[in-house]
């Protein structure tokens, strides 16, 4: 059998509400792959609170946005105008080696990457991350805001619709190469750009 990853997104939500999300979908560890680990507006969710909280729940809980983050340290993972590109951040030697740990924890514990978009179309957990984890045999599942539970099979579809773009095949492209230019052209819309620093 394949192992299983979950990604969530914890939003607005209250941490009773997300801790039953993750109980719900029996959650044995939190994989944090946000840059910066804090939030402005919902404290509870910054690293340190996060992790004491989530322990005391029976969860555990791991830092990996050095690793698996969407705003890299690495300038040549920027292009010219300062956007990340996630094809360079997926060669670097930290990705991989993030990826790699995942694999190895899934194939042992249930796993939820963890950000902080409510929903997966618009952040790196489902755009960048997820076609990695898959890339190694990896199911992908996404805790949504409600609590359902979406195969990325059918994330694909909902972003297929919001781009309005074709699924059908055409004779110059195979379906992973369809998949690979809608995640592109997502990527192209929530990726981070650097703050510009001046003259």
């Amino acid at each position: 059998m394949h192992p299983t990853v979950l990604t969530i997104g914890h939003s607005s939500h209250t941490l009773e509400t997300f801790t039953a999300l993750l109980r719900k979908h029996e959650v044995q560890e939190v994989a944090d792959v946000r840059s910066a680990p804090y939030s402005r507006f919902a404290p509870h969710f910054n690293r340190g609170a996060l992790g004491r909280s989530l322990r005391e729940c029976g969860i555990g809980y791991v830092f990996l946005g050095r690793e698996l983050g969407a705003r890299s340290e690495d300038p040549s993972c920027y292009d010219e105008n300062g956007q990340i590109q996630y094809a360079r951040l997926k060669c670097t030697d930290g990705f991989r080696g993030g990826i790699e740990r995942v694999a190895r924890e899934a194939g042992g514990r249930r796993i939820a990457l963890m950000c902080a978009e409510k929903d997966p179309l618009d952040c790196h957990r489902a755009i960048l991350v997820a076609p990695a984890l898959r890339e190694k045999g990896i199911r992908v599942r996404h805790i949504l805001a409600d609590g359902k539970l979406e195969t990325h099979e059918d994330f694909m579809k909902r972003l297929f619709d919001s781009r309005k773009l074709s699924r059908s095949r055409s004779l110059f492209e195979s379906e992973q190469e369809l998949d690979e230019r809608a995640l592109e052209e997502q990527e192209q819309r929530i990726a981070h750009r650097r703050k510009e620093t001046g003259a």
